[in-house]
């Protein structure tokens, strides 16, 4: 292969940074690695995304205890991918909170999903022993539900499809915070192995319109103003149209893969090219594409033997 698979070459040591957002908000975050949320509420903390292991998740509960020693009573997955959710027995918390699209999801791909992940993130997987294996949710929820911790309301929300099909955004609307998981990117690649690119733009405006004015990504810095948050919203919305639309181009003139795949690389290349995980996603967000634009509505399952074989034949 002429580049590295996936993040293998990325090793790397990420600085974390630990934002006050709000009263009850923080947003953990390091440099483009995935991002865990956190709500201190009343009587308790809830923890948005749980980092990839059991071994990273220390760091967050770490932070947290600078912060506060109220227990973590809640986990709540923002959607199935490992790197998501594979750390979230460290937290011990009463319950794990995800839609039941996610839960269908996590029954119909989440082993092959653990294994791919694992071979794509060495360096965030490093510590894999310590997952004791899948994640299962202990609530799961249709359409949207409302948590009071204590007096603060946290609203968990499914507004759309887009990164998956699960896709899941907690809104504190008193203080106009918003967790968006990986439906929204700010300087970080979005992943789109697993997309809907012809529901995300839809599900964008959903989330314009409850009017945030912080916002924690699944990937990059914090949000700290309504422009940042409209700046990462429509930067993310700008890479999925720009991706399906030239993928849509090479599809319609009759292209395979492979050419469609250089095509769209070379020309999102000098827009987004200095993004974390470009290189990363561009083979499996194109495929995605590819596949949505000809006989596949929805995502086919990656495992560890296909995406090695996709890489092959996209970057051999």
């Amino acid at each position: 292969m002429s580049k590295k698979f996936a993040s293998q070459a990325d090793l790397e040591e990420k600085k974390v940074s630990f934002d006050k957002l709000s009263e009850n908000a923080y947003a953990y975050t390091a440099e483009g690695d995935p991002n865990t949320g956190i709500i201190i509420g009343d009587d308790g903390v809830m923890v948005i995304d749980t980092q990839a292991t059991p071994v990273m998740a220390q760091d967050v509960i770490r932070r947290i205890r600078e912060v506060t020693d109220k227990p973590i009573r809640y986990v709540l997955l923002s959607h199935y991918h490992a790197v998501r959710v594979l750390g979230a027995s460290a937290y011990g918390a009463e319950q794990i909170i995800a839609s039941h699209d996610t839960y269908d999801l996590i029954v119909e791909r989440g082993e092959a999903d653990m294994k791919s992940e694992i071979g794509r993130f060495p360096r965030l997987f490093r510590a894999v022993e310590s997952v004791p294996g899948l994640t299962w949710p202990t609530l799961a929820f249709k359409n949207e539900m409302t948590l009071w911790m204590g007096k603060l309301e946290v609203k968990i929300l499914q507004v759309g499809r887009g990164h998956s099909k699960g896709d899941t955004i907690v809104w504190l609307p008193s203080q106009k915070v918003l967790f968006a998981g990986d439906l929204v990117e700010y300087g970080a690649t979005p992943y789109c192995g697993d997309a809907y690119y012809t529901h995300w733009a839809r599900t964008l405006d959903n989330l314009t319109a409850l009017g945030a004015e912080k916002l924690v990504p699944g990937r990059g810095a914090a949000l700290k103003s309504a422009e940042q948050v409209r700046e990462g919203i429509e930067g993310t919305r700008a890479f999925v149209t720009d991706l399906f639309a030239s993928v849509q181009q090479g599809v319609a003139a009759g292209k395979d893969l492979r050419a469609v795949y250089k095509e769209t690389y070379a020309a999102l290349k000098p827009k987004y090219g200095h993004w974390v995980i470009f290189d990363h996603c561009m083979p499996f967000d194109v495929t995605r594409a590819y596949d949505e634009a000809t006989q596949y509505p929805d995502p086919r399952i990656w495992t560890a033997e296909r995406d090695q074989e996709m890489w092959e034949q996209l970057e051999g």
